[in-house]
């Protein structure tokens, strides 16, 4: 019985350990801008990674039930605080697997090994790419 609850333990403590390093990862293993998104009750705040292509940033939502993709599902008017400055952003949720496997690849090769740990926790084809237009600087 001490056996079983000892693996129990260790088993729980490798768990918490492999998600606190994958939120560690998410965090800073890169650059990470805030999305600030609508909710009934005012706004929420959300840390992504960002890449840009062509000039055009894209965020990507990692499962398609995501709370963030959800609000912007209802309002598609966001800003985004990166580099200091805030820029509102008509977001646009692009679910064409052509476009999702180019931000993949633009995602692992921007955040390399960050990129590969957070992704253990997610099905790729699952994902949600999120083109930013932008609508007009908020303020600085």
């Amino acid at each position: 019985m001490r056996y079983i609850l000892t693996g129990a333990v260790v088993l729980v403590v490798l768990v918490a350990e492999f998600f606190g390093l994958v939120l560690v990862a998410s965090e800073l293993g890169g650059e990470v801008i805030t999305l600030h998104t609508q909710t009934a009750s005012g706004e929420k705040r959300t840390h992504l990674w960002v890449v840009d292509d062509a000039g055009v940033a894209w965020l990507r939502a990692g499962m398609s039930g995501s709370g963030w993709l959800a609000r912007i599902e209802r309002n598609p008017i966001v800003l985004v605080e990166r580099g200091g400055r805030l820029v509102r952003y008509r977001a646009v949720l692009v679910r064409q697997p052509q476009v999702r496997d180019r931000i993949h690849a633009l995602m692992r090769e921007k955040y390399g090994m960050a990129n590969r740990l957070v992704s253990v926790l997610r099905d790729p084809a699952q994902s949600v790419p999120v083109r930013l237009e932008p609508l007009a600087a908020a303020r600085d």
